[in-house]
């Protein structure tokens, strides 16, 4: 009998992910505090990467609680310029001060995901994608928020690469599931080596 998989995130990016590749998941998102979470890593000397992992294991372990036996997926996404941590974005203001600080620059996205089970990490994955965005004058960066309204307040970098903020970017390297905030292939691959989904 194969465990069941829960989801320990509210993301619908991460849902719709889960759920297009064919994998059946349980959503049961953690409600763990992130940023008390990241506040005493942040200026630690812990890289994003590091970050990134923790935050999505203590998700996991926080939800496996609730669910025995169950292989339970964390997963979180640090947004970087240099020793700055960049977060979603609480308003169109905040929107508009990340784009502006990113314009013309490289950043980098970090994207954790792992898998526990009663308690205890069993698997994690690390992926990382570099962005430089083009230059944007503040003209550019309002029309783009005006037309992407509010969606864009659940993305960390302010724009999501998957709809009109492809028109901000210059240049990306590394994986598009990283990007989005879940590095989809590897956790598949995993789960299949399990015998928790078919392939």
């Amino acid at each position: 009998m194969t465990k069941p998989i829960v989801l320990a995130s509210g993301s619908i990016h991460r849902r719709e992910l889960l759920k297009n590749a064919g994998v059946d998941v349980t959503v049961d998102p953690s409600s763990l505090d992130e940023r008390a979470l990241e506040a005493p890593l942040t200026g630690s000397g812990l890289a994003p990467e590091e970050i990134a992992a923790v935050l999505a294991e203590a998700k996991a372990a926080d939800v496996s609680k609730r669910h025995r036996g169950a292989l339970v997926i964390g997963a979180d996404q640090t947004l970087s310029l240099g020793d700055t941590m960049f977060h979603k974005p609480a308003d169109m203001e905040a929107a508009r001060r990340t784009l502006l600080a990113l314009a013309g620059r490289t950043h980098q996205l970090t994207s954790a995901v792992v898998i526990v089970e009663d308690g205890s990490v069993t698997w994690r994955h690390v992926g990382v994608a570099r962005i430089t965005l083009r230059p944007l004058v503040p003209g550019e960066i309002g029309r783009y928020l005006a037309r992407a309204g509010d969606a864009i307040l659940t993305s960390v970098g302010a724009y999501q690469i998957e709809k009109q903020g492809i028109q901000l970017m210059e240049r990306i390297e590394g994986d598009f599931f990283t990007i989005i905030g879940l590095p989809i292939l590897p956790l598949v691959a995993e789960l299949r080596a399990r015998g928790a989904i078919d392939g």
